[in-house]
């Protein structure tokens, strides 16, 4: 299922405009890993989704998109999993801690917002990939955010930056943690504004 849906939706998504991808050979070649990706629409879900084909990516969702059954049952069949952001639970780290030890991809949007405004980074990511011993690569999209945008025909970017390991000899687990989110925040940035100036 997961395949063929993306195979539309890839198809949909380059004939309205296509996406350039950078720095595809920083993604691990196999194994495990958390893809952290800025989110400012839900185009961006859809084209980090296709841009790791053939891998597959399992995807933290607010369990807000669960209630309808049928929208539920299709999310999951896409490797959706629902998590409660307001009582965050034990299966925060439980579902995305499970699959990473099967040697899968999480995918995760720490700002856990669908704005351009400057968000402070939730630690989800990175203290999952630190729980799990697994990279964290960040990821930033500049592009379409909307359908309606999408119609517009502009090409999206997607840029993908060195994987990080959440662990330093010098800090304790909580120290990793507070220190590699304001880095994950920082790689952010510096991919963000790579995509904007740098990349025509």
């Amino acid at each position: 299922m997961y395949h063929f849906i993306a195979s539309i939706v890839k198809g949909i998504l380059t004939l309205t405009g296509g996406i350039k991808v950078y720095n595809r050979e920083k993604l691990p070649k196999d194994g495990a890993y958390v893809i952290a990706c800025t989110h400012t629409g839900y185009i961006d879900i859809l084209w980090l989704g296709v841009s790791l084909l053939p891998r597959q990516i399992h995807y933290m969702a607010k369990k807000e998109l669960f209630k309808n059954k049928r929208i539920g049952t299709f999310l999951s069949k896409l490797n959706a999993f629902p998590v409660d952001r307001d009582n965050p639970g034990p299966s925060v780290l439980k579902i995305p801690s499970r699959l990473l030890s099967k040697g899968e991809i999480v995918g995760m949007f720490p700002s856990g917002t669908r704005t351009n405004e400057q968000t402070a980074l939730k630690q989800g990511a990175i203290t999952i990939a630190q729980r799990s011993k697994v990279p964290v690569v960040p990821a930033a999209y500049v592009g379409p955010n909307t359908v309606k945008e999408l119609l517009k025909f502009k090409k999206a970017k997607l840029i993908f930056g060195d994987p990080m390991f959440i662990a330093s000899p010098d800090m304790d687990a909580k120290q990793a943690r507070e220190h590699f989110t304001h880095e994950l925040e920082r790689k952010f940035e510096l991919l963000r504004d790579e995509l904007q100036n740098g990349h025509n």
